[in-house]
């Protein structure tokens, strides 16, 4: 699929998304248990620090953009692995409260589910991720399905699982638009951007694939190899992109910050969702500002996911401050 290159902010990418799905959206990628600890300060080695608050919530890149589009009204499906411990059913079940199809969801029973421990300071909100992926979550080529894989108008990866370039390859063969949230760079990378139409990264992730340390060296080498639209966040300073050639900074929502975790997730789903709606880009680009600012608001990855009505509102505030 050709994605239209915008002219100026207020263009929309009039995408011809494919009639007759069962699903407005697909995500293929991790879910997680978060550990999360409040302390007071970081803490140093060799030391002992108080924990405020203590809790056990659910995460993963792909699985909150997932629960967070539903929470929108949209028609949304998750297809993952997860482990068969504790932790894999305690991520189960956070599906179960929403309605995102599962169907597709393999257990394995013989590894661990995704885990992470998130070390937050509650001074900042600024966390810490300590976590853990065992191999065996990977889809093995013969368990993934092309039909689930297809079932949706648009389709949303983070490049963790090695199944992710055979699933943007389907899609682009189907003429389903491929987004992806990527915060490192995978040993596939090159081959999975290339199948990838939307492609919107961490602040940390062009120096770590380019391999130019200096950020906007990085920032205009990714831009230049690559021919989707292409997008930068910059957590506090809100996002980055460039149109005709020129980057144009889109603002973040001013808040005080309780927990960043899951900012860019909830990022990435509203710019999904603005997508859907066909909205012009610099609306887009305030909704998941908005939408990712009211999350930093509460405690763990989705519980600070806000209705609707809220983050529109929120959005428009963005819109009179640029």
């Amino acid at each position: 699929m050709k994605i239209k290159r915008l002219e100026s902010p207020s263009d929309t990418f009039d995408i011809h998304f494919p009639t007759g799905k069962q699903f407005d959206f697909v995500g293929f990628g991790t879910n997680s248990v978060d550990h999360i600890c409040v302390v007071p300060v970081y803490p140093a080695p060799e030391s002992k620090t108080r924990v405020l608050r203590y809790e056990k919530l659910p995460g993963g890149q792909v699985a909150t953009a997932t629960a967070f589009l539903s929470h929108m009204g949209l028609r949304t499906k998750y297809v993952g692995k997860i482990g068969g411990d504790e932790l894999g059913r305690f991520c189960m079940e956070s599906f179960e409260s929403g309605q995102v199809d599962t169907t597709s969801v393999r257990i394995d029973e013989s590894v661990r589910n995704q885990y992470a421990f998130i070390i937050i300071d509650a001074k900042s909100g600024e966390r810490t991720v300590l976590s853990g992926r065992d191999p065996g979550l990977d889809f093995r080529d013969s368990e993934l399905d092309r039909n689930a894989i297809c079932a949706g108008r648009m389709l949303h990866l983070d490049g963790y699982d090695s199944g992710s370039v055979c699933a943007a390859t389907w899609c682009r063969e189907a003429q389903i638009p491929v987004s992806i949230d990527l915060d490192a760079a995978v040993p596939y990378c090159r081959e999975l951007i290339g199948n990838i139409d939307f492609l919107i990264v961490s602040s940390n992730f062009p120096s770590e694939y380019t391999g130019f340390s200096d950020p906007s060296q990085a920032f205009e080498a990714l831009r230049r190899s690559y021919d989707g639209f292409f997008a930068v966040t910059l957590g506090a300073s809100g996002a980055m992109t460039w149109i005709k050639g020129r980057r144009v900074t889109f603002p973040a929502l001013k808040i005080d910050a309780v927990d960043t975790t899951g900012a860019g997730d909830i990022f990435h789903a509203g710019f999904i969702y603005g997508l859907l709606q066909n909205w012009p880009l610099e609306k887009i680009m305030r909704f998941a500002n908005a939408a990712a600012g009211l999350s930093c608001m509460h405690l763990g990855a989705r519980s600070g996911i806000r209705p609707l009505s809220e983050i529109l509102q929120h959005a428009e505030t963005l819109r009179q401050a640029s």
